[in-house]
């Protein structure tokens, strides 16, 4: 019998249900927002853009950045502060197909004018419009199938100059039980008990994103492991 880390879960999360709103969602951001925080997995994103904006050529205009999946705005008030400390001008744009979660972001964002909004499913022909210099998603990709990334990388390839920064977790047996068991103890959100270690389940191994990458048609790329049990993936374009 295959064990439940051999292949993705296609289980839907919590999260997903795009109605989510009130309490439930001010709570599972705040605690999303900690335990990222506790585990350094902040800086597999940072890290990533670091490396994908050396590449630009120089130029007075601003870096576009969008992050998919924006949540809280956490990330990008880290991006923001980033491109603060390096001087570098950016323009950055979170996206989420929420409402109630963009509502919070711009609130949580309120002292950051470079960072804008924007309620939006990824598959829609208004987000396929935007173009930017490139995209991020932390913790995002692993919300969708194998079949839906590679349809997502494709699009990408027309709407980002520079390429894609992702960061997403590592499906392993330790990874599981650990963010069970930290959720158990620590958390007061339902959904981040539920989500958690189902998010665990529909992440990747190493296999699975170099089969997307693949068929995407995507080839020139690093891909990392990086503490805690998370995947740096960088796409150049």
């Amino acid at each position: 019998m295959p064990s439940k880390f051999e292949n993705r879960s296609n289980e839907p999360e919590l999260m997903d249900d795009l109605n989510s709103s009130g309490q439930v969602i001010d709570q599972t951001l705040k605690e999303l927002e900690v335990i990222n925080k506790w585990l350094g997995g902040n800086y597999v994103t940072t890290n990533g853009i670091s490396k994908l904006a050396s590449n630009r050529k120089q130029t007075d205009s601003p870096l576009i950045i969008v992050d998919l999946g924006c949540g809280s705005g956490d990330m990008l008030k880290r991006i923001a502060r980033w491109g603060r400390k390096t001087k570098l001008k950016l323009q950055l744009i979170g996206i989420d197909a929420n409402p109630n979660i963009i509502e919070w972001a711009k609130n949580n964002s309120k002292d950051y004018d470079e960072i804008s909004y924007k309620c939006l499913n990824i598959f829609s022909d208004e987000f396929k419009n935007i173009k930017c210099d490139f995209i991020t998603a932390t913790l995002f990709t692993h919300h969708f199938t194998d079949k839906e990334l590679i349809q997502l990388l494709k699009q990408f390839r027309h709407q980002a100059k520079l390429g894609v920064v992702i960061n997403d977790l590592h499906r392993h047996w330790f990874a599981f039980h650990s963010i069970k068991i930290l959720t158990s103890v620590f958390s007061k959100s339902a959904m981040v008990k539920y989500d958690a270690a189902l998010s665990v389940l529909r992440s990747f191994r190493k296999k699975d994103l170099q089969k997307i990458l693949n068929e995407s048609g995507c080839t020139q790329y690093s891909l990392k492991w990086l503490w805690a049990f998370r995947w740096q993936l960088i796409i150049r374009f």
